[in-house]
């Protein structure tokens, strides 16, 4: 074995370790979900996993899936029982992977505890919401909903006799992307916020006359 091939299988070995556990495998805006838990044990196919049972009816494809394996330096392989891949992730964040069916689009294979923690948190942003500024005046409101909007983000709508910069830039649809609430117009501009504490966020980059989102 060469060098780089010894370094290789070490890469390789740690990702098997590191997939070891719950992760939830999703399409990209979490409608339809799917548990699968990857094990350690080798089986006939690749190495063991559990799929829970509602899987095949949320994502058909996962039927076909009887093991995992890790191919090549990055890659964790979801497979048939004749050893085929049925999808492959790579990592694109951490913790975070991204596979793509030919024809489907793509999907996301990530941690559990970290895939709930994040839905626990999208439903506490859902409902009304003021944009106040730095002296207290309310300018604005605005709605945040869970009806999504392909392929990665959900309604939002501003209510009457708003303020003239908010009425301009005119948000309509919203997302939480690393821990901030992104606020975008039909134009792809976007308003990032940032938590200032559970109940307010504010815009960022900060001015002097700074722009605090509220809940109602």
């Amino acid at each position: 074995m060469t060098c780089g091939s010894a370094a290789l299988g070490q890469d390789a070995s740690a990702l098997k370790k590191d997939m070891i556990g719950q992760w939830e495998l999703s399409t990209t805006e979490r409608s339809k979900t799917c548990v699968v838990t990857l094990k350690g044990d080798p089986s006939p196919h690749g190495l063991k996993l559990d799929l829970e049972p509602g899987c095949a009816a949320s994502l058909p494809f996962t039927k076909d899936i009887a093991a995992w394996t890790v191919a090549g330096l990055d890659i964790v392989r979801l497979q048939s029982a004749t050893g085929e891949p049925v999808i492959d992730f790579t990592e694109v964040e951490s913790g975070i992977f991204e596979g793509r069916r030919e024809n489907e689009g793509i999907y996301i294979l990530q941690n559990l505890a970290e895939a709930r923690s994040l839905a626990k948190s999208m439903d506490q942003m859902i409902g009304d919401w003021a944009f106040v500024r730095g002296n207290g005046q309310t300018v604005c409101g605005i709605t945040l909903t869970n009806t999504e909007v392909p392929p990665d983000n959900f309604q939002a709508f501003l209510k009457p006799k708003c303020d003239p910069a908010i009425a301009g830039f005119k948000p309509e649809v919203w997302r939480l992307e690393h821990g901030e609430i992104l606020l975008m117009s039909a134009s792809g501009d976007t308003w990032h916020f940032q938590a200032d504490d559970n109940a307010q966020w504010r815009l960022v980059p900060d001015t002097a006359n700074p722009l605090i989102l509220v809940r109602q």
